[in-house]
């Protein structure tokens, strides 16, 4: 195991957040959950549905450094008003400790996390890189990542998320990012906009209110709302590098070809063309890959790092990972795509399970796409056009709004409906044969990721 540098002393922290300090103490990192907890951590006493605090004597018996506390407590500590405040406190403190730090901040409505994390494959590839872990995107995870990150850091990315309108600009705010990134704008968490996308849009710009002035706004070119994006990034005299399939794009993306496991993009970037390898299948993985290039470019990373970067990032957990599974007389292959789900990254989901050579069947199973208010019944039987037109053969469905696909599909394409994924996972078990491609996506509140479980002999069904 590497031994982890030094990132903050106690006197530093007292300092970032005004707090007072029981004793001398240096720690290696920064935890907010006792199970995951590495020695050597800063453990921060949140308080939610438990007070953190009544976790302090287990984070020290797993080797916390200290605590960041409210009221004193056994072991080195630090003692602030606000824990909360505190670690937003520290976060702040961190962006401003390297002398030359880049950084970027990646939102959108689909692809932010893979985005983020090819970015930041490209960023550790050139050295002294940072970035979010997972999905920290909220008003924890965003402090949590800055005050992680080492006073070394050159070059740092950070996924950015929401729900509501207001919830980018604090964490903006925080980052100061150089780069900001807009993957897309689509119909996701629209029960809480009574405009609907064009309040997720307006949500989304939100992240240009802390770019740094005269910053580069990276912007799908092929989105419907990207010209109100771009309109609200010139408000901080921002660069706008456009991205997309249209015509004028910064980087424009000229063809998309499997090659593999994954595919070969063709491009023209500024004027110059280049054609180079992914390890990603999907063609929304086209715009992705020019996306991360022109990003990581912008921070720094020399365009071979970057390349070798794109060259070898797989699909993430959860997002398009692969899995060959046995049966007697052949293999099947799962891809788990049941992180989470909204319309666009359906649509984008079923378009790859339609451009895949396959020896059996294309198979489709489908949990409730969440948070799209009354529109949720019909933006799931609208999917069954989708699932018409990429050639798809047998479609599971659970939960009560997949029942409004279920009534669209024709009768042919119907594999089974259930209340919900844990129903559902035995009578899919029960249909997969040699060659057959099961694709899982769903929300992660329909719990699509059960029936991955399932199909993996982790879960019960």
């Amino acid at each position: 195991m590497t031994e982890r540098a030094p990132l903050w002393t106690a006197d530093e922290i007292a300092a970032a957040v005004g707090g007072v300090a029981s004793a001398p103490f240096e720690v290696t990192g920064v935890s907010i959950d006792t199970r995951s907890l590495e020695a050597g951590d800063l453990f921060v006493a949140l308080s939610g549905a438990r007070d953190g605090h009544d976790f302090v004597p287990a984070a020290r018996a797993r080797g916390a450094a200290g605590a960041l506390v409210v009221r004193p407590v056994e072991g080195p500590h630090v003692r602030v008003p606000d824990v909360f405040a505190a670690l937003e406190a520290l976060g702040r403190a961190a962006r401003a400790r390297p002398p030359q730090l880049a950084c970027a901040a990646v939102t959108g409505s689909v692809g932010k996390t893979s985005v983020t994390q090819a970015i930041a494959a490209a960023l550790h590839r050139a050295g002294h890189g940072h970035s979010s872990v997972k999905s920290y995107n909220n008003h924890i995870g965003v402090p949590l990542t800055l005050a992680r990150m080492p006073r070394d850091t050159r070059r740092a990315v950070f996924e950015v998320g929401m729900n509501h309108a207001d919830e980018i600009t604090p964490l903006v705010a925080m980052i100061r990012p150089d780069v900001a990134v807009v993957t897309t704008v689509g119909p996701v968490h629209i029960e809480n906009f009574a405009d609907g996308e064009a309040g997720v849009a307006r949500a989304k710009a939100e992240i240009f209110s802390g770019l740094v002035h005269g910053g580069r706004a990276v912007l799908n070119a092929d989105n419907r709302w990207f010209d109100a994006l771009r309109q609200e990034a010139l408000t901080r005299s921002a660069e706008i590098v456009s991205v997309g399939r249209t015509a004028g794009s910064v980087a424009r993306l000229l063809d998309l070809a499997p090659d593999g496991a994954g595919q070969i993009v063709t491009a023209d970037v500024a004027g110059h063309s280049l054609r180079f390898p992914i390890a990603q299948s999907g063609d929304h993985w086209g715009l992705n890959a020019l996306m991360v290039l022109v990003t990581a470019e912008a921070l720094g990373v020399d365009r071979p790092t970057v390349l070798e970067a794109l060259a070898s990032f797989g699909p993430l957990g959860g997002r398009g990972a692969e899995r060959t599974m046995a049966l007697p007389g052949g293999t099947w292959t799962l891809v788990d795509e049941s992180y989470n789900a909204n319309p666009v990254s359906m649509q984008a989901v079923i378009a790859a399970l339609g451009a895949r050579q396959v020896t059996g069947r294309r198979i489709l199973a489908l949990t409730d796409m969440l948070e799209l208010g009354a529109e949720g019944p019909a933006l799931h039987a609208a999917l069954a056009e989708d699932i018409r037109t990429a050639g798809v053969d047998l479609v599971f469905c659970a939960g009560p709004l997949m029942r409004s696909l279920w009534e669209a599909l024709p009768p042919g394409l119907r594999g089974g409906h259930a209340p919900d994924a844990n129903a559902l996972a035995p009578e899919l078990k029960e249909a997969v044969r040699p060659g057959d491609v099961v694709v899982v996506k769903g929300s992660n509140g329909s719990r699509a990721s059960l029936i991955v479980e399932a199909l993996t002999g982790r879960g019960s069904p």
